[in-house]
């Protein structure tokens, strides 16, 4: 019996098209309200960068000065927890707005924190997270008042090779293009497509082979309480400094995916839990099937839950 990688992760993929809305880049006001700020000026900049350095020098300083030994171990170990995929934006530094220090984070970062299938940087780097690293987590981060997203929105334009990237965004849009379009405040409109641009992103990791095989081999092994990598779906607001999960209902949409994105098949029967066994008895018997009620609003089933094909009568 075949029984669906993707029906274990997957997301919506709403596929309604209508003429995009035209977004001027004039209303690129915050959504929060705050005082206005004046931007820097390079003009007169000198060409040496020794404040980088010297930066540098002060923060090994206060490095060794709490703890010795602190470069000793990160020079020896290299085992993050995360893969984070975010955008270039220079205010969304991955390891300070989540409080964690070097070593713990592998970084990717793109205009608009996409994940592109033939983009080679991103596919090598997912590759080595998931098979060298072993990172039980990916963290797709999109941020609001992010300027390839609104960049996306304009209808001209941008010159290759950043209109090839920001097509991407403009699928997205499309996907999508009902619910943007029935949003008639720009900012608004602005700040729903950089969540749905997260998930999507999100769907583009679960369609890989690699995350595909890393899922069914740690859903295998008996070493793994749930099956990795765990993929999140979160959106960072400058504003703030707020980081938020985006809690997508995804079991509407779970038999959309998995025929068309499947590369691997589950055969194995043997690692489905007494709560599935009994599940799959009461389906049997012709009787509904209770979806637990605990399931994450994440991008993710937890693996008491893995066959989840078996909860849908046919």
């Amino acid at each position: 019996m075949r029984i669906s990688l993707l029906a274990l992760t997957s997301l919506s993929l709403a596929a309604a098209f209508t003429p995009r809305l035209s977004v001027s880049r004039t209303n690129t006001a915050s959504f929060a309200t705050r005082m206005p700020v004046e931007k820097p000026s390079y003009k007169g900049i000198d060409k040496s960068i020794d404040e980088v350095f010297e930066n540098n020098q002060a923060w090994i300083d206060r490095k060794e000065a709490k703890d010795p030994n602190y470069f000793g171990a990160l020079g020896s170990v290299h085992k993050p927890k995360y893969l984070w995929i975010g955008c270039s934006d220079a205010r969304v530094p991955a390891n300070e707005i989540m409080g964690l220090d070097a070593g713990d984070v592998f970084v990717l970062r793109n205009v608009a924190n996409m994940v592109t299938g033939t983009d080679f940087n991103v596919m090598s780097a997912l590759q080595y997270a998931v098979t060298a690293l072993e990172v039980p987590h990916i963290i797709v981060c999109g941020h609001y008042d992010c300027g390839g997203v609104r960049a996306s929105i304009e209808n001209r334009d941008h010159t290759p090779p950043l209109e090839n990237w920001l097509r991407s965004i403009r699928d997205v849009y499309r996907l999508h293009s009902s619910e943007l379009n029935a949003i008639k405040d720009p900012e608004q409109r602005h700040r729903r497509l950089v969540e749905l641009n997260v998930i999507e992103q999100c769907i583009n990791l679960f369609k890989t082979g690699v995350v595909q095989r890393k899922r069914v081999e740690t859903f295998r092994s008996d070493e793994f309480s749930i099956t990795q990598p765990r993929i999140h779906a979160v959106v960072f607001d400058p504003a703030t400094g707020k980081l938020n999960p985006l809690k997508v209902d995804f079991r509407h949409y779970i038999d959309e995916l998995h025929d068309i994105y499947d590369l691997y098949a589950v055969e194995d029967e043997t690692k489905v839990d007494e709560a599935n066994r009994e599940a799959i008895k009461g389906l049997s018997k012709g009787e509904a099937p209770h979806l637990p009620s605990d399931i994450d609003a994440d991008v993710e089933v937890d693996k008491r839950w893995p066959k989840w094909k078996f909860w849908k009568k046919t």
